[in-house]
């Protein structure tokens, strides 16, 4: 059902809500929660939420502040947001935000956008805050803390954001929204002075379950609400998480006890000891008369009273036959959901194969034409390529005939040059064969010479020796 829902939404949010609703995260320089400070009585927010990872938000759309929320980033859901009741507008389609600068604090983005909205322009999405993926398929639903049947079309608009959500099951999210609206309207409304001094803080006690290991299941939920007039009133309830049925009334005070130690909601405990007891009393009787079923006026008078009894008996009476009629109506709205889901499917399934064929056939059509043009691209290329070897080869076989018919010619030029030049060579070869055999006679001539100089000179330095040898010392210079 979310996965139908949230995808149809998903399609249409751009083009149905264009500047959808905003938040901003406030620094923590800022004094308590900003323009957003007006939901509080006398502007002070409640105090002794001071751990690190407790964002204060100030949620708006078209600019203008709407409520506020104080939300966590270790549980991802909303601690209490904080309102003030106005004109209830018929329900709007659920379009559910998240807020980029809890992820991250350095996005452009001051706004609430959609989830599918954002794409991969916000670094860590979900790390520190509940996303649609959370809730599908959990079981649980996003139940709004402040609800939106009790604000006006622009403000009920602001309320579906996912900072704004905690994981309740669908039918303690159905009596949690019936029983606030019924005790806002009926009996805290008529019993303060002007709507403008009714403040409302609807929050959650975060528990130690979780879903899909992220997002804590509420242990239990409240609501605290301070009528700041001179004659002022405060009063809180809390619904236990495993009774759904269960509404319990108690003071502010004691409220403030079962959440976080130090923890002060509303400034000077909205009137202290100088509380009307009188209102707080009717009050406290119209919650009384809620919680049993009956229809609450503000008449005082015996008629109304006696007219509240014979309600109070038909209630008794009909209660069943309207249990049957909610169970009928129940099984016949599931077994719709289901038709339209199971038509969705269908449809779905229908479309997706369709798509699917259309891209193949897409595919092949473009696969098939770029081939085809491939080819007739080619085709100018190939036939210029053979042009060119051709025209290649002709020149080729030119040369060749050019380079066989020299080799041809050659042969008798050189055959005929080097005939001519015999005569040539061999009459001027015959004076320097002369000078060669002349050179050749005299150096013969001369080795002769040379050779008997040698030879007689031996023989005489041969004698000289001899002589010197045997004749003696005293002849010697003789």
């Amino acid at each position: 059902e979310w996965t139908m829902k949230t995808s149809i939404v998903f399609l249409l949010c751009i083009s149905v809500f264009p500047g959808f609703s905003q938040g901003r995260v406030v620094r923590e320089d800022e004094t308590g929660f900003a323009e957003c400070n007006v939901f509080f009585p006398g502007q002070v927010p409640p105090e002794g939420f001071t751990e690190p990872f407790h964002v204060k938000i100030c949620q708006q759309y078209n600019k203008e502040p709407r409520f506020a929320t104080l939300y966590s980033t270790k549980d991802k859901i909303p601690l209490y947001s904080a309102f003030k009741f106005t004109k209830p507008a018929q329900s709007e389609e659920e379009n559910w935000l998240v807020e980029p600068q809890i992820d991250d604090p350095e996005n452009d983005l001051h706004e609430m956008v959609h989830e599918a909205d954002i794409g991969g322009t916000v670094a860590n999405l979900g790390a520190n805050q509940a996303l649609t993926s959370d809730y599908v398929g959990s079981g649980y639903e996003r139940g709004l803390l402040n609800p939106s049947l009790l604000n006006e079309e622009d403000f009920q608009v602001a309320t579906y954001t996912l900072t704004n959500a905690v994981p309740l099951s669908p039918a303690l999210s159905k009596s949690w929204h019936r029983d606030i609206g019924k005790v806002v309207e009926q009996a805290l409304i008529p019993h303060c002075s002007k709507m403008d001094h009714l403040y409302l803080l609807a929050g959650a006690i975060p528990s130690s379950v979780l879903v899909k290991d992220k997002v804590s299941v509420p242990e239990s939920l409240w609501l605290a609400a301070c009528c700041d007039a001179a004659e002022g009133w405060s009063l809180g309830l809390v619904k236990k998480i495993n009774d759904e049925n269960s509404l319990a009334d108690l003071t502010v005070r004691e409220l403030e006890k079962q959440l976080l130690p130090g923890v002060h909601l509303f400034k000077g405990n909205c009137g202290g000891d100088k509380q009307s007891q009188e209102k707080r009393e009717a009050v406290l009787q119209a919650v009384s008369q809620i919680r049993s079923g009956e229809q609450v006026g503000t008449s005082d008078n015996e008629e109304t009273k006696d007219s509240g009894w014979v309600r109070r008996v038909a209630g008794i009476i009909a209660t069943p036959f309207i249990k049957l009629l909610e169970l009928l109506i129940y099984i016949f709205v599931e077994l719709v959901k289901f038709v339209f889901y199971f038509l969705w499917l269908v449809v779905k399934r229908v479309v997706g194969t369709i798509l699917d064929g259309v891209y193949s056939l897409w595919n092949g059509m473009v696969s098939y034409l770029k081939a085809v043009s491939m080819v007739l691209i080619s085709i100018p290329y190939d036939v210029g390529r053979v042009i060119i070897n051709i025209f290649l080869g002709f020149l080729q076989i030119v040369q060749d005939v050019l380079s066989l018919t020299y080799r041809i010619l050659s042969i008798p030029v050189g055959f005929v040059l080097h005939l001519a030049a015999f005569p040539y060579h061999s009459i001027c070869a015959i004076p320097s064969v002369l000078k060669d055999m002349a050179s050749g006679i005299g150096g013969t001539f001369s080795l002769v010479i040379d050779a008997t100089a040698a030879v007689l000179h031996g023989f005489y330095y041969l004698a000289g020796h001899i002589v010197k040898r045997f004749v003696p010392k005293g002849y010697s210079d003789d």
